[in-house]
């Protein structure tokens, strides 16, 4: 996996990705100070489970791991038993859970690797008594209540059942309970959830404590707006990579910092005349001489080519605009207002520009935030700050 991933980055190549360890620390501060503030239990609080799948959201899982462990993250969630595999062959020793469905012939590997399974059906059970007579080893598991997000885990119609069975299970070790709100900032539609939830967990809740079952269903956004449910553990996602998980402004979010940046040095710098047409189809025309410039980030990067002619980028401490359609390996912008030269750092993300970042490019392209960072991975390389 490493391999693969590594023999599709360009080493040699003038354009990054930049992650900020500081700014990644400081959020995770930030929140735990929020959390101890707000929790219903401040001699318990809640511990903090770290969402660093798909590549930590694109900023790196392995690379980051230390500066949350050391910042009190205390478990990983990650999408796929390979990614939990990774972090083991990273030395990364923590309690990992897979928050998707993982194949059942792949459990046996997540026992191998001492890397927790949702579990939420009886194929899952009798796969892990399988397992259990065979190797003689328990499968690390949270259920997975489905209360509303309809994508995967057990109905609440039949969850006590199931929850007993698990429990009574000497096959399986029972970590925690858990499920995923569709919406926090619909009050009603998470009212709904919260309750299905809660009228599960209290039902078990005592020998849950017993056996130090967690329970956990706070995500980024409901941590700030609903702590009374914060339970045993919260997850972090999206706020701790400095990416909002709101719709619209929110006053919780404003001592979040942003981790990622994306850079890129000039290339080419020449003159295109009054009247002559720049990339694919000609679709900018110049209406009088101006300075362009090249940098080597394109399409196949992630800067989506739907974003052409309508971003814009800071070099040397000014504002430049992007011109004509973002090619699949490169892209241009008019710097007729900068001295610069070959070699200069143009900033699409990043605290240097001040005109465009990652929200403003989502509302753009009218998706989410968090979708452009996961696609910012193949081929630019990692560079790490504090």
């Amino acid at each position: 996996m490493q391999n693969n991933r590594g023999a599709s980055i360009n080493k040699n190549r003038d354009a990054w990705v930049e992650i900020n360890l500081s700014n990644l620390e400081n959020n995770v501060l930030k929140v735990k100070e929020y959390i101890l503030k707000h929790c219903p239990d401040k001699d318990n609080p809640p511990d903090i489970f770290a969402v660093i799948k798909a590549d930590g959201y694109g900023h790196g899982s392995i690379m980051c791991a230390p500066t949350l462990i050391a910042c009190g993250v205390k478990e990983f969630g990650v999408a796929s038993i390979d990614e939990g595999i990774e972090l083991r062959e990273n030395k990364i020793q923590n309690p990992v859970l897979v928050l998707g469905a993982s194949p059942l012939w792949a459990f046996e590997n997540a026992i191998k690797h001492n890397i927790a399974v949702s579990v939420f059906n009886e194929e899952h059970l009798s796969t892990a008594q399988q397992l259990y007579k065979r190797l003689g080893k328990k499968l690390k598991a949270h259920i997975k209540l489905d209360t509303g997000m309809n994508r995967i885990g057990l109905t609440c119609d039949n969850a006590n059942e199931f929850v007993k069975k698990v429990l009574s299970a000497d096959y399986i070790d029972l970590k925690g309970i858990f499920t995923h709100f569709a919406d926090v900032e619909n009050k009603k539609l998470f009212s709904s959830q919260i309750t299905k939830f809660k009228n599960i967990v209290d039902c078990h809740l005592s020998e849950f404590k017993r056996r130090n079952v967690k329970v956990h269903c706070l995500n980024s956004p409901g941590i700030f707006e609903y702590p009374e449910y914060c339970y045993d553990m919260v997850r972090l996602g999206v706020t701790m990579w400095g990416i909002t998980p709101y719709s619209e402004d929110n006053p919780n979010f404003k001592d979040m910092l942003p981790v990622m940046g994306l850079k890129g040095r000039i290339t080419n710098i020449h003159t295109l005349k009054k009247g002559d047409g720049i990339s694919y189809g000609h679709t900018y025309i110049a209406d009088k001489d101006i300075k362009v410039a090249t940098i080597p980030i394109g399409y196949a990067d992630g800067l989506a080519r739907k974003l052409s002619g309508n971003i814009k980028a800071s070099l040397n401490g000014k504002t430049i605009q992007q011109i004509g359609r973002i090619t699949m390996d490169q892209t241009m912008f008019d710097v007729s207002n900068v001295d610069c030269a070959i070699g200069d750092i143009v900033t699409l993300i990043g605290e240097e520009n001040k005109e465009d970042n990652i929200d403003s490019w989502a509302k753009k392209l009218d998706t989410i935030n968090y979708e452009l960072v996961c696609r910012l991975k193949m081929r630019l390389k990692r560079i790490y700050v504090r």
